[in-house]
């Protein structure tokens, strides 16, 4: 499979580059793409939540009736959680939802992502590019000139680029990564994927 190559200004330039069939070609896998959404969005909680149980509010141990012969359930004090302001029943607790996935399935789920990108043709390959200076302006220009604008976007690179990373902070819907750091998520939650040449080739080594 081979995609155009686009200069900054949206023009052809006439130049072809190949996919490597074996990271965009595969068929793609939705169940290792929903274990590694699953472990990146776990990956990512905090897992603080915590709520007072029985042992942890303050209040009177006395018990409030008897035993029997209430006609109602049986209570104790007034941390009961069956009253109003009482603890809670089995509240969470501080816990950590990170789980280990193997590397070949992330790797799978990869390149199923990226392979329902281009199944979906919104995978778009660009030359190297840079900006003298941050500016959100030229930013902007360039990915009316795409015609790619009023879209969720991703710009890979090869290697870090501060200069439009900090062009793109400010655009809505826009965001700028490195190779090294894309996964699946990142992936799938963009609806036109901006690759640089020099960054498919690393891609093309997934």
């Amino acid at each position: 499979m081979e995609l155009n190559v686009y200069n900054r200004k949206g023009e052809d330039t006439g130049r072809k580059v190949a996919l490597n069939d074996s990271v965009f070609g595969v068929e793609p896998n939705d169940h290792a793409i929903y274990l590694d959404v699953k472990q990146h969005l776990a990956n990512r909680r905090q897992g603080t939540h915590k709520t007072k149980e029985r042992s942890e509010i303050s209040g009177s141990t006395r018990k409030l009736g008897r035993q029997k012969g209430g006609g109602g359930a049986r209570r104790g004090d007034i941390k009961s959680p069956l009253l109003k302001g009482g603890a809670r029943v089995f509240g969470p607790k501080p816990r950590d939802y990170h789980f280990k996935l193997n590397k070949k399935v992330k790797q799978l789920a990869r390149r199923s992502a990226l392979a329902y990108k281009l199944q979906n043709k919104e995978i778009m390959v660009i030359e190297d590019f840079n900006f003298e200076a941050p500016k959100t302006k030229e930013f902007t220009s360039m990915v009316k000139d795409l015609k790619i604008a009023n879209k969720k976007l991703l710009f890979v690179f090869a290697e870090s680029n501060k200069n439009v990373y900090l062009s793109a902070r400010n655009v809505q819907k826009a965001q700028v990564q490195t190779v090294s750091g894309l996964n699946t998520y990142r992936v799938l939650n963009t609806n036109c994927l901006v690759i640089t040449e020099s960054a498919l080739a690393e891609i093309n080594n997934f």
